[in-house]
């Protein structure tokens, strides 16, 4: 693993015909171990930075590196390793099988690293229970409450144990208490090694955080982190 999880290099992103800047030059470096909230408002470039974090889009201009891959050298094979194994995914709909039950909607998150499935559910079992959901495996995503749906979420994006955890809103959907919740869940996470990256519009939720990026117009405005 590199000591730079995300270093990103005078990155554009456009988009359209014509072309529509939605990331504008942005340069930052993530190390190993952080935890950072992107925040901005609708319209910011969150998105569109986070599809680049996430290699799921390539940059215009400029250099994108994940855990030390230059996404813009990699194919398209490549990069879908790379998902699979370097980067989880958290968003604020949930985004789970519904009439599957929770073991399953997490061991889906092992599908495509060549896993079987007796495997695949172990892991499943014991990412569950790293969540706090280890009595809920059987249950269906209609049986579980918005915070249980999103520790299901969460435990599906680490159950392959990948360095970096992207979260997309991951509160967006939840009551205060439920969000709560899961901002504990992902300090936990955090303290236990994985790099967060929290993109929200959210500022009350972007406190939380030891470390905020803030963009508008797809540049960096400000970039700030609490003293140790």
């Amino acid at each position: 693993m590199s000591a730079h999880v995300i270093e990103l290099n005078h990155v554009t992103r456009e988009h359209g015909s014509p072309p529509v800047r939605a990331v504008d030059g942005v340069s930052l470096i993530v190390e190993a171990g952080e935890m950072v909230a992107i925040v901005g408002p609708s319209g910011s470039g969150k998105s569109s930075l986070l599809n680049l974090i996430g290699t799921l889009d390539r940059p215009t201009t400029g250099s994108a590196l994940i855990d030390g891959a230059d996404v813009a050298r990699m194919s398209d094979n490549a990069l879908s390793a790379l998902r699979a194994y370097r980067v989880g995914f958290v968003f604020q709909q949930f985004h789970l099988s519904e009439g599957v039950s929770a073991i399953d909607n997490v061991a889906d998150g092992l599908l495509y690293t060549g896993v079987g499935l007796r495997e695949r559910r172990r892991r499943a079992s014991d990412a569950l229970t790293r969540v706090g959901l280890g009595h809920r495996t059987t249950h269906k995503p209609s049986q579980l409450s918005g915070g249980e749906r999103q520790r299901v979420a969460i435990a599906r994006a680490v159950v392959s144990r990948p360095p970096l955890l992207l979260a997309d809103e991951p509160t967006g959907n939840l009551d205060q208490t439920s969000g709560a919740s899961v901002v504990e869940l992902l300090h936990e996470l955090n303290r236990d090694g994985t790099t967060i990256v929290v993109i929200t519009h959210d500022v009350e939720l972007a406190q939380k955080l030891p470390r905020r990026i803030m963009i508008r117009d797809g540049r960096v405005v400000s970039d700030s982190k609490d003293t140790p």
